[in-house]
């Protein structure tokens, strides 16, 4: 909120999603003020390595939830990724965009 601006009334935490008939939960959700939704964020503890199967899950979370950006952080080391939804992929970013109204 402080860094990127996005105000806290766009944030949601720890809520449940139905992904493939299964219950999950994700971490944080950023709305875009239109209510689609403009990044979700999947943490992990630090002692936590973030692998290919962390991005797995989070790709598995964004078929339901249609982000644009993703990511993905253990405390330590922060990955960001926007969605190219025309080729089914993501493509890594430096960081995420400011919130912009």
């Amino acid at each position: 909120m402080q860094v990127k601006g996005y105000p806290k009334s766009l944030i949601n935490v720890e809520k449940e999603l139905i992904v493939n008939k299964l219950r999950k939960r994700y971490d944080i959700v950023i709305f875009n003020p239109d209510g689609s939704i403009h990044v979700i964020v999947e943490c992990k503890a630090p002692k936590i390595n973030i692998t290919q199967t962390t991005f797995d899950q989070i790709a598995s979370y964004n078929l339901t939830l249609n982000a644009t950006y993703l990511m993905v952080t253990n405390g330590l080391n922060h990955y960001y990724c926007q969605m190219d939804f025309e080729s089914e992929q993501y493509n890594f970013l430096q960081d995420i965009p400011n919130y912009n109204a």
